[in-house]
This record gives structure tokens, C-alpha cells and sequence, in this order.
């Protein structure tokens, strides 16, 4: 796999800038052990994100786990994420877009490179577990974090009911194109 989440939090206690981000979380929770997905912080709030297939760099379909990415990127405050129907490519693309300051940029997951996809890891990653120990912090932090999971759950929902009734939509006109055929076929 691409991301190794424990070669990651053996990189962030050995940088000097970095290395308060562990000892916090681990103060404040437990020592990290295990995989992504076994720590409090991903069972909590990013498995409550079903999942939703989409485009991946074919040279990177097996390098990485699309399933956690997707969570990272829909669970993140840090950016926002659209998922659209690709026409051409007739499957659905994963957009992440970033703001910093004045300027925007905006990608899907088919057009990053592994670099890329490692960096967006760390990033996300990163951001969970500093605001999971805000959480613990503060009253305040706390309950501005929750309303903003709740808002960005509640958001997941609404996207997974549209496109839900997009492809009940087509397939009811699919549907429809069939009869319509077989009417004309009789006449």
C-alpha cells in the first residue's frame, strides 16, 4: 500500500515541528497502534461515511485503499469535495477542492499522482488526529467540531440521496425507452 499509517506516525515523532501532534494525541487517548481504521478517531466519525465508488489512476487502482481516502476526503474541514458522473469516462469522479488565501485548486482522484495521493494522506490524517485531541481540550472546540461532523455527515447523505435518484431516474427513462420500443415493434 501506498500509506503505511504507522511509517507515518514513526515520520511525525521524528520531525521536530511535527512530533507534538503524537505526544498530544497519545497523551490525551493512548498510544497509536494498528491501522487507520482501528483508531477512535476513523470508528467515531469517518466510518460514518458509506462508501461510493469512483474513478482511481489506473497505474495506482491497487496501491491504495480508495475506501479510506474517500472518508478522509468527505470527513475533512480542511476542503470539499463534489462527486460527479463522467459522461465520457461513464463512471464517477472523486473532485477535492482547497482553498488557501485567494487562490483555489481544484482535482479529481483519477488525475493525482501517488505523491499526490500519499501527501493527501498525511494531510487528512494529520487533521483528524489534531482535532480529535481539540475535542478532548475543550467544552467549546468540542462542540463546534461535533456540529461540524454532523453538518458534514448530514451533507453525505444528501449526496448519496441525489445520486440515488439520478440512477433510479435513468433507469425509469431506460425503462421507458424499452417499452417504447417494443410499442413500436407492435405497431
Amino acid at each position: 500500500m501506498l500509506f503505511d499509517f504507522q511509517a507515518f506516525i514513526e515520520e511525525l515523532r521524528e520531525k521536530e515541528e511535527k512530533k507534538q501532534i503524537v505526544e498530544k494525541y497519545e497523551k490525551l487517548f493512548w498510544e497509536i497502534k494498528g491501522w487507520i481504521q482501528d483508531q477512535e478517531r476513523y470508528k467515531e466519525y469517518l466510518e460514518s461515511f458509506s462508501i461510493l465508488d469512483y474513478i482511481v489512476p489506473e497505474e495506482l487502482k491497487d496501491d491504495f485503499d480508495r475506501n479510506i481516502l474517500q472518508r478522509l476526503v468527505i470527513g475533512s474541514f480542511s476542503s470539499d469535495y463534489e462527486i460527479k458522473f463522467d459522461k465520457e469516462k461513464k463512471w464517477r469522479d472523486l473532485y477535492i477542492a482547497v482553498k488557501s488565501w485567494d487562490q483555489s485548486v481544484v482535482k479529481t482522484i483519477s488525475e493525482l499522482r501517488s505523491f499526490q495521493i500519499l501527501r493527501l494522506y498525511e494531510i487528512y490524517v494529520e487533521e483528524q488526529m489534531n482535532l480529535h485531541a481539540l475535542k478532548m481540550e475543550d467544552e467549546n472546540e468540542k462542540n463546534a467540531i461535533d456540529q461540524e461532523r454532523s453538518m458534514r455527515i448530514n451533507r453525505w447523505k444528501a449526496v448519496l440521496d441525489t445520486i440515488d435518484r439520478e440512477e433510479v431516474s435513468k433507469e425509469a427513462k431506460k425503462d421507458q425507452e424499452n417499452k417504447l420500443g417494443d410499442l413500436m415493434w407492435k405497431l
